[in-house]
C-alpha cells in the first residue's frame, strides 16, 4: 500500500526530484491543463481526480514519509495548478502567468492559506494549494477582463 501512496502523492515519483519538487508537481498540473486545452470538462474531471486522490492519500503519505506535508507530496500542486487554469481560455501568456502566480501564492501562502495548512492530515496538505490556485485563478480572471 505504501508504494501506491508514494506513486499517487509524488505524481509518478516527480516529488522525489531533489530540486524544487513543488515546481515539478506544478508543471505536471500545467501539462494536464495544456493537454486539455479549452476543454473545461476534461480539466474539471482531472481536477476532481487530483483532489479525490490528494484527499484520499496525502494524509497517509505524511505517515509514510514521516513528516507533515513532506516536500515529496506534490499531488496538491497538481490540483492547485488545475484550479489556477480552470475556466481560463487557453492562451500561452495566460498559462505562463497562471503558473507564475500559482507558484508565488503557493510559496508566500497568503491568509488564510498560512493558517489552514496547519490543519492535520490531508486537509492541511491540500488546502494551501487549493487556496493558492483560487487566488491565482482570480488574478487571471482580472487580467482577462481588464488588461
Amino acid at each position: 500500500m505504501s508504494f501506491l501512496i508514494k506513486l499517487v502523492c509524488t505524481v509518478g515519483f516527480l516529488g522525489y526530484i531533489p530540486v524544487a519538487p513543488g515546481t515539478w508537481g506544478s508543471l505536471a498540473g500545467l501539462a494536464v491543463a495544456i493537454a486539455s486545452r479549452n476543454d473545461p470538462i476534461t480539466l474539471a474531471f482531472a481536477l476532481a481526480v487530483s483532489l479525490a486522490l490528494g484527499f484520499a492519500f496525502s494524509g497517509r503519505a505524511e505517515k509514510v514519509f514521516g513528516r507533515k506535508d513532506s516536500s515529496h507530496i506534490v499531488i496538491d500542486e497538481v490540483a492547485g495548478m488545475l484550479i489556477t487554469l480552470l475556466f481560463i481560455p487557453y492562451d500561452l501568456k495566460l498559462v505562463l502567468i497562471g503558473f507564475l502566480m500559482f507558484r508565488i501564492f503557493d510559496t508566500v501562502k497568503p491568509f488564510p492559506a498560512n493558517k489552514l495548512q496547519e490543519l492535520k492530515g490531508s486537509t492541511g496538505v491540500m488546502i494551501d494549494d487549493i487556496i493558492a490556485g483560487i487566488y491565482a485563478n482570480l488574478v487571471l480572471q482580472l487580467i482577462r477582463r481588464f488588461i
